[in-house]
């Protein structure tokens, strides 16, 4: 018999992907895809596919703020994430109504750069998604290159992987969970998590020739939708871990791209 999550909520706060394949598009098809009903406060607006983005409006903080406002004033969100936030007054009012409503099951995708190399957090925002945002995380999700900028160092092994995932939840007070994903030639997928305390490593084998759009987003997603049906940390990186690694391997073919079957 399958489960009833009719009432569990979740939230997405990021932007909007005109390709379909990231941001708001992918987080709201992965909390349907749980079950889960979704809601969304978009904090920019992008002209993007899979190969490029060639433009960004990035709407008014106040906006986004009260579109958070709106969705907490009607529903008990049970799961949250970040994903594109871009600009530091954006984050400052994010952070700022998460905190005003007490929320606690926060995922926080640093979204920095897309994949086409296109910059997605404005350089002087990185201060304010630091001092902001980071510390209220029930989990960040760096990507490889995302944990070397916030760790200012290059992450070559899983070994320094795991070394990083421990800095930076030391530093920022919130578990860290470094995707080794982007690592080139591995065989594997490991993705570390440090709570505070102890190490967790997700594993998965890399489907080869298969790098679909929107995995961070759709990751981060799974994880937040997870919290949101009441699991765990480790249950929901571990059940979104699962979910991610088959949307790869089943991904479909959409004209010349490959999408990932959420």
């Amino acid at each position: 018999m399958k489960a009833d999550n009719s009432g569990c909520v979740a939230l997405t706060v990021a932007g909007s992907d005109s390709g379909g394949g990231a941001g708001i598009q992918a987080d709201l098809n992965t909390f349907r895809a749980f079950g889960v009903f979704g809601t969304c406060a978009i904090t920019c607006i992008t002209a993007q596919n899979p190969d490029r983005i060639t433009a960004v409006q990035a709407v008014d903080a106040g906006v986004v703020g009260e579109q958070m406002d709106c969705v907490f004033a009607a529903f008990r969100v049970g799961g949250a994430k970040t994903g594109m936030l871009y600009d530091a007054e954006i984050i400052e009012t994010v952070a700022s109504v998460f905190r005003k409503h007490a929320f606690k099951s926060l995922v926080v995708d640093p979204v920095m750069l897309a994949s086409s190399g296109a910059l997605l957090l404005k350089k002087d925002a990185l201060s304010a998604l630091k001092t902001k945002l980071l510390p209220r995380a029930a989990v960040v999700t760096p990507n490889l290159a995302e944990a070397e900028v916030l760790w200012q160092q290059k992450i070559r092994t899983v070994d320094e992987l795991r070394e990083s995932a421990r800095a930076l939840a030391e530093k920022f007070e919130a578990p860290f969970l470094t995707k080794g994903g982007h690592f080139p030639q591995a065989k594997h997928a490991v993705d570390v998590l440090f709570d505070g305390k102890d190490f967790h490593e997700f594993s998965a084998p890399v489907v080869p020739n298969t790098k679909p759009h929107g995995t961070g987003c759709t990751f981060s997603a799974a994880i937040a939708a997870n919290l949101a049906l009441g699991h765990s940390l480790l249950e929901s990186i571990g059940r979104a871990k699962r979910f991610i690694t088959k949307a790869i391997r089943d991904a479909i073919r959409i004209g010349r791209y490959r999408a990932l079957r959420i």
